[in-house]
């Protein structure tokens, strides 16, 4: 872990040094905070750490205060994520290990996008992601990847059932036998029923769920690696990214989640108007351990 006080001279000498990458000796940076509070040249430094190709992790004494240490406050803006301790942190540079250029690729991504228009960032992350799926950390993945499409669960009916009631329209994933994973046939409903929403304004309020266990778990492994090429998943994603669909309706639409909630899974409810959860759901975004960047 680094003080402050240690990366002033790089902050001086100017451009940050290859070794803060995902090639260098560091792919994840950890700052001790505690220390920041003890230099003048705060705002220099908190700059500087925004040019790293590489996760900015600060690690913050249990006994260290943003608001009563104002250059603290500074620095920990500065940083991608912020914890608590030491173990937290470890932790965290361990994962970025695994997959260092998605890891870096991810906070690249998240620092450019902060505060573009969201259809901006969509088409930007989209980018990102494609980039992502011509590299050795996605092809490694998915070369490990084992699915058996013979044990695949074939269930039959609407991907997405759809009931109306006067204004009110519902919807809700139904391929329980598969935990509503995000297959081609699902995201297509999906856009064609949130197409019609923004097209009838008599449909006055919207309701998403899931059927079974679980609201999703994510894209259909089984299609993972089916895009033709990169460039054309880029197209294919701006065309037909559920989450763009919703955001448009989104003053009009509650979702509600249950059971597992992972990639996709809420990736597209976030853009919800309204998002509900019952005490059973748990969430969790597994991209960056498959060479990719989350939704």
């Amino acid at each position: 872990m680094f003080s402050a006080q240690s990366l002033l001279a790089h902050c001086q000498a100017g451009p940050a040094p290859q070794e803060f990458s995902a090639w260098g000796a560091y792919p994840a940076l950890l700052l001790d905070l505690a220390s920041a509070q003890q230099i003048e040249a705060s705002q220099d430094l908190a700059a500087w750490l925004r040019t790293l190709a590489c996760p900015v992790i600060g690690v913050r004494n249990a006994d260290v205060s943003s608001c009563a240490h104002p250059q603290e406050s500074v620095c920990a803006k500065a940083c991608d994520t912020v914890v608590d301790d030491e173990e937290a942190a470890e932790y965290l540079f361990a994962q970025v290990q695994r997959n260092p250029i998605a890891a870096a690729s991810f906070v690249d991504l998240l620092r450019v996008t902060e505060s573009m228009p969201l259809m901006d960032a969509l088409s930007v992350e989209s980018a990102v992601y494609a980039t992502l799926q011509g590299g050795a950390e996605y092809k490694n993945w998915l070369k490990a990847l084992k699915v058996n499409p013979a044990q695949a669960v074939v269930e039959s009916g609407p991907a997405v059932l759809q009931e109306r009631d006067g204004g009110a329209l519902t919807l809700q994933l139904n391929r329980p036998g598969n935990r509503n994973a995000m297959s081609v046939e699902m995201r297509d409903a999906l856009v064609e029923a949130l197409r019609l929403v923004a097209l009838d304004e008599t449909i006055e309020s919207v309701r998403i769920s899931g059927v079974g266990k679980c609201f999703g778990t994510g894209g259909d492994l089984k299609e993972f690696g089916s895009v033709p090429d990169t460039a054309s998943g880029h197209v294919i994603r701006m065309l037909t990214v559920p989450g763009k669909f919703l955001a448009a309706v989104s003053d009009r639409v509650t979702v509600h989640v249950h059971g597992a909630c992972v990639g996709s899974g809420i990736e597209f409810p976030a853009f919800a108007g309204r998002l509900t959860a019952d005490s059973s759901a748990w969430f969790q975004l597994p991209e960056l351990w498959m060479g990719l960047v989350p939704g």
